[in-house]
């Protein structure tokens, strides 16, 4: 069985970029990364706020029961496919990913640690943490530059959508956690300390 690592954080608290570096130390033989943003259930399934504005920033808009069954079959060795999620941006054609399995698995998203059976899988649980103006700061920038949101969208999510998830959903969770990395201005160390740890577990399971 692979040794599985959850990791959640508010929207831009830096999990994304974070996951990213982690990837460039590993090949895909030794860390897979399964990502919730690719299970988002269908636009026309989302809920809408009482201003009509669809709500992508509740647990319940992640299709649950498929994350959970392909990370059960990646834990299990197989290997599985899935088409990525491009939040709805137009300018973007979403990839078909091939995820295969590798002896530590990361798993992240926002509702990571929402239901019982997944937080009982992970062997270790990581929460990223930010302050909230740069939080705001980062969501700006990347919902602008990367999935062409305007501007006053994309203040508006934060305020009715983003916000009140990190305080009911994700932020409980903080305290619960094995590890919480400050990403107010630089996750260098919680990554370097990290990237050692999945190190020394790939060593000890290719020498036993």
């Amino acid at each position: 069985m692979s040794f599985i690592i959850g990791i959640c954080g508010g929207s831009g608290s830096g999990k994304t970029s974070f996951i990213r570096d982690i990837r460039k130390n590993f090949p895909t033989s030794e860390v897979c990364i399964i990502s919730q943003d690719d299970y988002y259930k269908p636009r026309e399934e989302q809920k809408v706020d009482e201003n009509g504005v669809k709500n992508f920033d509740l647990p319940e808009s992640i299709n649950m029961v498929e994350f959970a069954s392909d990370l059960s079959k990646l834990s299990k060795g197989e290997t599985i496919q899935r088409v990525e999620y491009t939040f709805n941006n137009e300018k973007s054609d979403p990839a078909l990913l091939t995820i295969i399995p590798a002896p530590v698995i990361i798993v992240e998203g926002l509702f990571v640690f929402q239901e019982s059976n997944l937080w009982n899988k992970m062997d270790l649980k990581i929460y990223i943490e930010a302050e909230e103006s740069s939080q705001l700061i980062r969501r700006i920038k990347r919902d602008q530059l990367e999935r062409n949101y305007p501007l006053d969208d994309v203040l508006y999510r934060y305020q009715h959508h983003v916000k009140p998830a990190l305080q009911l959903y994700i932020a409980p969770f903080k305290p619960k956690v094995d590890l919480v990395i400050n990403n107010n201005i630089s996750y260098n160390i919680g990554l370097e300390l990290l990237t050692s740890f999945i190190r020394s577990k790939i060593n000890k399971e290719t020498h036993t």
